[in-house]
């Protein structure tokens, strides 16, 4: 993608040179217009999802789903977004005002960040960060402080419990999640995204890392709160969790937040496990951003998959599985990798 370069260093120049900014603004106004290319990002793809999902659920349930407006019921999601945005904004009164107020906002800028280092192509990053799987999971962890924020200033016996259970379920996947990643790490031997994906130009990560693969999948389904592990929400006895309290275009920053969260964990496992932009088997007929797109909606496809095909599981079910059963093994699998990677130095040398 050498036109993202392109155009990138083109926009910089003509804000130095032919706006006359200094340096530091000239970077500044670019990584502003960047960052609204990535909440476009998110907002076509929150299209897609939603009517991608609904279609899956509706298979998978043999159920029809929307097939009214637009080909194939496109059209609906459109359609309620302008519900949305035409719902009251109802606050509780005994709310915490400002905390409730900025609680979905957190959420959404958590996301947006999570996107800076990620790499879409060569060169197609905002930040190259040389510690970006760092980056990446540490931006994730604070999307658990605006979610307790919306469960504790709602004043709400429902949307407390919602909080409370968001705050034991993503803290306790964020560890084997990392451990997952920390074995392709060791492989790749360099946190910097780019360079994790160029080290699988000959084999994928998937294939040495097969269980640290399996791990990161079920880690980043809790961490989502996505189903079956959606017990932040869950409506048969939390009435919805965290967000029981709010309406209309607050309530649509967390389900937006929730898909843009969906489609970052899903490009992080394109990049540490399968390849990110490298064609497979040599076929490069394809772009390197359509083949990473292609590889993201593959992992999001399994997502929805899980989702529509398994209950909900008891609370303490989840957290017994994360900590007695996924963290021992993502740490075998660490000290394993770590066996591998000596042999390996000592018979090739």
């Amino acid at each position: 993608m050498d036109i993202f370069i392109k155009i990138a260093g083109a926009l910089q120049d003509w804000l130095m040179n032919g706006m006359g900014l200094s340096v530091t603004a000239s970077e500044l106004i670019a990584t502003a217009v960047w960052a609204l290319v990535a909440i476009l990002f998110i907002l076509v793809n929150l299209i897609i999802l939603v009517w991608m999902e609904r279609k899956l659920g509706a298979f998978f349930q043999m159920r029809r789903g929307p097939n009214r407006l637009g080909p194939a019921g496109f059209l609906q999601f459109p359609v309620d977004i302008v519900k949305v945005l035409g719902k009251e904004d109802i606050i509780p009164a005994a709310a915490d005002k400002p905390i409730y107020k900025i609680a979905s906002i957190c959420a959404f800028v958590t996301t947006i960040c999570a996107f800076a280092v990620i790499p879409f192509a060569k060169g197609m990053v905002l930040e190259d960060l040389n510690i970006g799987i760092f980056y990446f999971i540490a931006i994730g962890s604070t999307a658990t402080l605006s979610l307790l924020m919306a469960g504790i200033s709602s004043n709400n016996k429902y949307s407390f419990i919602g909080g409370m259970r968001t705050v034991a379920q993503m803290i306790s996947y964020e560890i084997p999640m990392a451990f997952s990643l920390l074995g392709v790490v060791m492989m790749a031997g360099s946190l910097r995204l780019t360079d994790i994906v160029e080290a699988q130009q000959n084999m994928w990560f998937v294939i040495p890392q097969a269980i640290a693969f399996i791990i990161y999948f079920v880690a980043t389904i809790a961490e989502t709160n996505r189903g079956p592990f959606d017990l932040a929400e869950g409506e048969q006895e939390l009435v919805a969790g965290y967000f029981t309290e709010y309406s209309g275009i607050r309530w649509a920053i967390f389900f937006i937040a929730e898909y843009g969260n969906l489609v970052a964990v899903a490009s992080i496992a394109t990049i540490m496990f399968l390849g990110g932009w490298n064609a497979p088997f040599g076929l490069t007929f394809l772009p390197p951003f359509l083949w990473f797109m292609i590889k993201v909606y593959c992992m999001i496809f399994m997502f929805m998959w899980v989702r529509w095909t398994f209950p909900r599981i008891r609370i303490d079910h989840l957290m017994h599985f994360g900590w007695k059963f996924l963290i021992p093994v993502s740490i075998a699998n660490i000290m394993v990798t770590g066996i591998g990677i000596y042999v390996y130095r000592m018979i090739t040398n």
